[in-house]
């Protein structure tokens, strides 16, 4: 058998495009390839199954080696096998998958769609990296002849007798210049482990050394030997291929060390399983991520019949669950011709909110069964909770019922009951419910306790999302207003019937006013008086609420630009009916008059953590001086 031709593709360009554009990664030949190997050796199994292969199959297995004197890299298999004819049509016509005469012939078999994978534009990843490539093939079928065939990169082929006694597939690729980084024992190690670790037909790369009994010494103690033996690099048989009832918590934790060797143990996970309307099995774990927005990110990792294809899930999982840790597996994920990029279809949107419920549905499950230990995980899964009901109205809707809000007492509240809780104090004049918050209890402890007095209750929200989680309250909740705590003075927080009476004259305010303004001199700073209780602060500054947050936002990459190139202004709220401003009124001279309006606006600058540098300094000077 001798034969010679032109590989039948749509455009002699083929070898160019995928060398230079089709695959971004070179090393990814090596995944396309043991995953081809690995469907010969399914779809062998699944015909011996049917009683299409006479014999017992054996144990199939696929192997990578390679020879860096020859400079050779080779993958080969004992599956399926190809005849002559196969390789002209599976491997010549780009064009043609397999897959499809396959299924055809098998259709009866219902999982047969599980084991096909494409043998086509995978298998011509190898151009990249190697000047020639090899197929030697023997059909598992009676009779077969053994075939070669060999192609330097271009559109010629040449297809000859082969030299396999046993049936499989054998595929030497002959590295070229560019490329021999990839004739090194550690880096075909670390592209298999990253790419075939969890294959389900065992890979071998090389032997290992391995300790092994070897009987008693004198002592009685037992000895042993080393030997070598394949270096199995995969497990076949990962957890999330099994059932959740045939799997402990050990389990899952020692899975979870095995992707992420330095991590802290997860809080929890989520076992996915589901065949209809589409295939996905998976485990994705909650980690402890505190207020670390972003470092944890591309942590979930995305299989296809257990071949990992990518970390880039942001498509499948929803943008809030993208902190997760896990695994997911999919045959119905689309993927582009290189397997590189998810292609948004119908079952992405499915998977995505089947992911979204399962995850709902998993804290609802924890917060009814365990409130306890469910408040005691609220720092860690806060996060999660809060952006998922910023960013998804269907999230929203679950997790109202178990987003807790946490005060600066450290209690925690869903929402009906915080609301049943400062509803009796905290509603205003015109009926509507005043949520008092802060973001820093320490540098606002003043605000907090001025509020505390008054029998308001102020909530912790120091979180990255909770800018955008107090919005989002807002919108959803009914008559409520959220208001940081030094966004005002307590009195003027929530708005009442009953302010205390203004004890000065209107000449006398208009002092007050113009020596404030004098003392402070700065645009930024608008002086007003107002009727406050006599125990309050004298002076407090404030930034009105509104402006506050939308700088927030926009200091986040909220698309609030506008108000985030805004100059701060800030309000001088003077308590009139504080005793230092009636002492302010009382003194002859002006300049102390100004001394003793400026130290009480410092102090106020100062309780905020607004005064600094040589402002700062010139108060220190000024307070010695009072004293």
């Amino acid at each position: 058998m001798q034969e010679k031709g032109t590989i039948s593709i749509h455009t002699e360009n083929i070898f160019p495009i995928i060398k230079k554009f089709l695959y971004s990664d070179h090393e990814i030949f090596l995944r396309e390839l043991v995953s081809n190997a690995v469907d010969a050796t399914q779809k062998l199994k699944r015909l011996s199954s049917l009683g299409q292969v006479k014999g017992d199959i054996g144990d199939v297995r696929v192997e990578v080696a390679f020879d860096e004197a020859k400079k050779t890299i080779t993958i080969s298999d004992n599956g399926i096998g190809m005849t002559a004819e196969e390789i002209k049509k599976y491997i010549n016509q780009i064009a043609f998958s397999g897959a499809e005469e396959f299924m055809e012939k098998f259709k009866e078999a219902k999982d047969a769609n599980e084991i096909i994978g494409r043998f086509g534009l995978g298998f011509y990843s190898a151009f990249m990296v190697a000047d020639r490539v090899d197929i030697e093939s023997l059909s598992y079928q009676e009779g077969a002849e053994p075939a070669h065939w060999t192609c330097d990169g271009s559109t010629e082929f040449e297809l000859s007798e082969g030299s396999l006694t046993e049936r499989g597939t054998e595929i030497t690729l002959h590295i070229n210049k560019d490329n021999e980084e990839f004739l090194s024992k550690y880096k075909l190690q670390e592209i298999l482990d990253k790419y075939c670790r969890f294959l389900p037909v065992p890979v071998i790369f090389g032997t290992k050394t391995e300790e092994e009994h070897d009987g008693e010494d004198e002592e009685g103690k037992p000895k042993f030997k080393s030997v070598e033996v394949p270096n199995i690099i995969n497990d076949t048989n990962p957890i999330w291929t099994k059932s959740p009832n045939d799997l402990k918590d050990e389990d899952y934790l020692d899975f979870y060390k095995q992707l992420y060797p330095f991590s802290e143990d997860p809080l929890f996970w989520i076992h996915l399983n589901v065949d209809y309307p589409f295939n996905l099995t998976g485990v994705l774990y909650f980690p402890k991520v505190k207020n670390d927005f972003d470092f944890q990110r591309n942590k979930i990792k995305l299989f296809s019949r257990q071949v990992f294809i990518t970390d880039e899930v942001k498509d499948i999982v929803p943008e809030f669950l993208m902190l997760l840790h896990g695994v997911i597996d999919s045959p119905d994920i689309p993927l582009n011709v290189s397997r590189s990029f998810l292609q948004a279809d119908g079952n992405v949107k499915k998977i995505n909110s089947y992911i979204t419920k399962k995850v709902a549905d998993k804290l609802a499950e924890l917060f009814k069964n365990d409130r306890a230990a469910y408040e005691e995980k609220w720092p860690d899964i806060g996060l999660f909770v809060k952006y998922g009901m910023v960013s998804e109205d269907k999230f929203y809707d679950k997790a109202k019922e178990f987003v807790l809000l946490t005060n600066t007492d450290k209690k925690n509240f869903t929402l009906e009951e915080y609301k049943e809780k400062v509803a009796p104090v905290q509603t205003d004049k015109d009926d509507r419910l005043v949520y008092i918050y802060t973001n820093d209890p320490q540098k606002q402890d003043a605000f907090i306790q001025s509020a505390n007095k008054k029998g308001y209750d102020v909530l912790l929200m120091n979180s990255p999302i909770d800018n955008h989680f107090i919005s989002s309250l807002e919108q959803k909740l009914e008559k409520t207003s959220l208001k940081r705590v030094d966004s005002d003075v307590a009195d003027k927080l929530i708005k009442k019937d009953d302010n205390p009476a203004h004890i000065l004259t209107e000449e006398q305010s208009a002092r007050v006013k113009t020596i404030f303004d004098n003392a402070i001199n700065k645009p930024a700073y608008k002086v007003e008086l107002e009727s406050l209780n006599p125990d309050d602060l004298p002076v407090t500054v404030t930034m009105d609420e509104f402006m506050r947050r939308m700088k927030e936002m926009a200091a986040m990459g909220g698309g609030m630009g506008f108000y985030g190139n805004m100059p701060d202004n800030y309000k001088v709220i003077i308590n009139a009916n504080h005793k230092l401003v009636s002492k302010i009124l009382e003194q002859e001279s002006e300049e102390t008059q100004s001394q003793l309006a400026k130290q009480a606006f410092d102090l106020a600058l100062l309780s905020q953590g607004l005064l600094t540098g040589a402002e700062l300094t010139e108060f220190v000077n000024r307070s010695v001086n009072l004293i």
